[in-house]
């Protein structure tokens, strides 16, 4: 069902029933380790390049959202997946070994939100009846692509994010009433917005206007009141751009309370981990929300989450082109099922 110009809302409240979270030797080290099903201890996974562990990450977490489930690949009708590297081959070589009917997509870091917005408005309408969604990234990939190889050892501004190793897949299928599972309740398609910046190191400036735009059309649409959900949470916006955020919503007049606004990319790692200005990465949203914040919602702290999913839409060619960065963020409701 469209709400509004830019919004649907899922009558039929799909469900997430299992999910597949992995993540690397970083992660291990950071604030929700205890999140993840699967932690590596080396940035490599055994493969010979940094492009291939990062399509294990994504196809170990295919295979257990799927354990989970206790289903087989056989049962699936679809997989939306999507990452930053090179066409998303990462996403696209994992679905060459699962063997699912695919869909790539790529929203930047925006594609988790991307997928389960897709994933949910095609099991709402009767589509499909099992789809996995998930979006991975990596962090030295990610770096030798859209900056420079972490071998070199560069200086970064504080203004830089770390990307997170990692994938999260989440396993969305039609309701079972009295069910205790997460359901999708709602979801809005951002528009692609560009202020003008150009600095690759400072995506979370970048976005933080799409986040706001989005955001701000979601209570519009849905003519609800922002005091509707527990928490609103961004995917990487990180320090510059989760503050940049907090004055652009409080200009739009949406009166949200302190601690109600949060962000991915401040949660997952310490204080104490050099991550500059926080995390990054079509992973980070990905992990947090498949593990942590799903964990959440099952223990009762959350009871509605609105979750916000930036991406900074540049490429090599276009920075080197000397282009501004477009940017876009989706946004996905999430509570527990009644």
């Amino acid at each position: 069902m469209l709400k509004g110009q830019q919004s649907w809302v899922f009558t039929n409240r799909p469900m997430i029933t299992s999910t597949g979270v992995t993540g690397g030797p970083f992660e291990a080290n950071g604030n929700l380790a205890e999140d993840f099903d699967r932690l590596y201890e080396d940035l490599w996974l055994e493969q010979d390049s940094y492009e291939k562990a990062q399509r294990v990450l994504l196809e170990d977490a295919i295979d257990i959202a799927l354990k989970k489930a206790n289903l087989n690949k056989e049962q699936i009708d679809f997989l939306f997946a999507g990452d930053l590297i090179n066409q998303i081959t990462p996403s696209s070589f994992a679905a060459r070994t699962a063997q699912i009917p695919y869909f790539g997509l790529f929203g930047a870091c925006s594609t988790s939100m991307e997928g389960l917005a897709l994933a949910s408005f095609v099991i709402n309408n009767q589509g499909a009846k099992k789809v996995l969604t998930g979006a991975s990234s990596h962090n030295a990939a990610t770096e030798k692509q859209f900056r420079y190889p972490t071998e070199y050892g560069g200086q970064k501004p504080p203004t830089a994010q770390w990307t997170v190793t990692g994938a999260g897949v989440a396993l969305v299928q039609e309701n079972q009433p009295g069910q205790k599972n997460p359901v999708i309740t709602s979801a809005t398609i951002g528009k692609v917005v560009d202020m003008g910046l150009s600095d690759p190191f400072n995506m979370g400036g970048a976005m933080a206007p799409a986040a706001a735009d989005t955001i701000t059309a979601h209570f519009r649409d849905l003519e609800i009141d922002p005091s509707h959900y527990d928490l609103i949470i961004t995917g990487d916006l990180g320090r510059i751009g989760h503050d940049t955020l907090a004055e652009l919503l409080k200009k739009s007049g949406l009166n949200i309370q302190k601690g109600q606004l949060a962000d991915c990319g401040l949660l997952i790692y310490k204080e104490d981990q050099p991550v500059q200005a926080g995390a990054s990465g079509a992973g980070c949203s990905a992990t947090v929300l498949y593990g942590h914040l799903l964990n959440q919602l099952k223990q009762g702290k959350y009871k509605r989450i609105l979750l916000a999913a930036t991406g900074a839409l540049l490429s090599p060619l276009s920075f080197q082109q000397k282009e501004s960065i477009p940017c876009i963020a989706h946004a996905v409701a999430i509570e527990m099922n009644n």
